[in-house]
């Protein structure tokens, strides 16, 4: 089962880590063809659209795999069958709903982002990107249900190309119609706009007909299992989902929680930053934190997206068996690996901010600033997502729902005042405060409950901070180097510096990681091969 999830965790991190990379690599174009002025207007859709897009899902995905992978693990295969033709056509009639209701409260949210007439947008463009965006969640809900039920029979490759395809796709429509309406058609970056947020509709389609590939690949095979199951008719529907909707509200909260704090700074920052005279530039400030920057963070979050996705069904596997020792070894092996990889991607970040910022968009101080404090958040974005992964996967869903609301309360509090004081910083403030609440609240729970306490995970964190300490002073010695020589200028510049700083940063924390036998501990049995033949291990 370990291998399981280190195989499941691969194929989802891998899928995500592309995914991710395109989202973020597109912008690059994107941001040419219509200007940082208009990108503005691009994330004020995406938020309202993301947190609608998780309510309508209701956590579909994951909440299906846990089911499924539950009944599947006491070979009972029919019971999973039956929630797939039941949820289908619920989620459609969600998808529908969740349309209808962005559709058309569209303009009273546009209402609470416009505070002031120096504003550089009216209500009316806002309104209307988040008209366009809305059709996406037609498609999506009905997607998201065949993922959660492969995943629950450890198929995790459909959830992962199907990604990539939505993401290549819509990142294709985004581009070539941009271009298309701004440089053939002669018309407006706004037109562009609304043109870009369609595409996830378009996208949502393209995963879908891969999804439905999968399906003919893997039928004859979930039907072999189907006909040696018990029936499922003693089970009724109405059990079904009631088993179902006790899952539901954590699996939204997990999944809506980022886009609740970024809605948090969408209702209260321009607001706080034209009640202190900068009403000229809250649009731009926060098309930084909410757009331009939290791309980047969110890059390192898709390794513990990865293992939170993979984690739950062979979590749920294990407590089902009352298998306490395979849930200790599932926690080990998912904390050092998920700090062991996000950790020197964050310090990556924050050292070469500058560089990273001028590449994918422009020079600019403030949006480095930005980068580098907001970098640090990716830590806690991940462990929160595989913590309360690790409380899904064997029922405590009332602590997420608590720890969850706790956090997000901490920042609608902390929101305003920290604004006031230290504008685009005090919202950054705020939102790794409220996470380092949920976080820590969610360890006390998994060591209380699980009676799990790793000195292990304890001294290889520590380690993998030291080295990571080394990696830094390397990094920063090797840009000051490369500074004295040339300042960078302009995007090519800016990237190879950048490929230099990290491939310095790569190689003295892979060559301490590997000399030092952490990363053989760590990640495994290949690893251990691989560094035997090339002389690196420990003797």
């Amino acid at each position: 089962m370990a291998s399981n999830l280190l195989k499941g965790t691969a194929i989802l991190t891998i899928g995500l880590f592309l995914s991710k990379a395109l989202g973020l690599l597109y912008v690059i174009p994107f941001y040419s063809i219509v200007g940082e002025k208009n990108l503005a207007l691009y994330q004020y859709a995406y938020i309202p659209y993301n947190i609608a897009l998780s309510i309508a899902i209701s956590g579909a995905p994951l909440a299906i795999s846990k089911f499924v992978s539950k009944y599947n693990a006491l070979g009972d295969y029919a019971t999973g069958r039956k929630l797939l033709r039941s949820s289908v056509s619920i989620m459609a009639v969600t998808g529908v709903l969740s349309f209808l209701a962005l559709y058309f409260l569209a303009e009273p949210l546009a209402h609470l982002v416009i505070k002031d007439d120096e504003q550089i947008f009216t209500i009316e463009d806002i309104a209307s990107v988040i008209r366009w965006v809305s059709y996406a969640l037609l498609a999506v809900p009905i997607m998201s249900v065949m993922r959660g039920f492969l995943q629950g029979y450890q198929k995790f490759e459909p959830t992962s190309v199907s990604q990539l395809v939505e993401q290549i796709v819509r990142i294709a429509v985004v581009l070539i119609g941009a271009y298309v309406v701004v440089n053939v058609l002669g018309g407006s970056p706004k037109t562009a706009v609304k043109f870009a947020v369609f595409a996830a509709f378009i996208g949502a389609l393209a995963s879908m007909a891969t999804l439905a590939l999968y399906w003919r690949k893997y039928r004859t095979e979930m039907n072999i299992l189907l006909a040696n199951s018990p029936p499922a008719g003693e089970l009724p529907v109405s059990t079904i989902y009631k088993e179902i909707v006790t899952y539901i509200l954590p699996f939204v909260l997990v999944g809506v929680i980022n886009p609740l704090y970024q809605f948090v700074d969408m209702i209260t920052f321009n607001g706080t930053m034209a009640s202190i005279g900068l009403a000229k530039v809250t649009d731009t400030y926060l098309t930084m934190l909410n757009f331009l920057t939290h791309k980047v963070v969110m890059i390192p979050v898709m390794v513990a997206t990865g293992f939170s996705m993979a984690l739950i069904p062979v979590m749920t596997n294990y407590y089902a068996k009352g298998d306490q020792k395979g849930i200790t070894r599932s926690l080990d092996q998912t904390y050092q690996i998920m700090l062991f990889l996000t950790i020197p991607m964050v310090v990556g970040l924050m050292a070469l901010s500058s560089e990273t910022y001028q590449f994918l968009y422009e020079q600019n101080p403030i949006g480095a600033e930005v980068l580098r404090s907001y970098a640090p958040a990716a830590i806690l974005f991940g462990m929160y997502t595989v913590t309360a992964a690790i409380m899904q996967g064997v029922d405590r869903h009332k602590w997420i729902v608590f720890t969850s609301l706790l956090g997000l309360l901490v920042k609608l509090i902390l929101n305003v005042p920290l604004i006031k004081m230290f504008e685009v910083q005090g919202a950054i403030a705020a939102t790794i405060i409220g996470y380092t609440v949920a976080v820590g609240v969610n360890i006390f729970v998994i060591k209380k409950e699980l009676h799990y306490q790793s000195k292990l995970v304890v001294r290889r964190t520590i380690l993998i901070l030291f080295f990571n300490v080394i990696m830094l002073i390397a990094v920063l010695l090797t840009r000051a180097g490369l500074y004295a020589i040339h300042v960078p200028q302009g995007k090519l510049q800016a990237l190879l510096y950048l490929m230099i700083c990290s491939a310095v940063g790569v190689v003295v924390y892979g060559f301490l990681s590997v000399r030092s036998g952490l990363a053989q501990k760590i990640l495994g049995d290949r690893i251990t091969r691989i560094t035997k033949k090339l002389g690196l291990g420990r003797s």
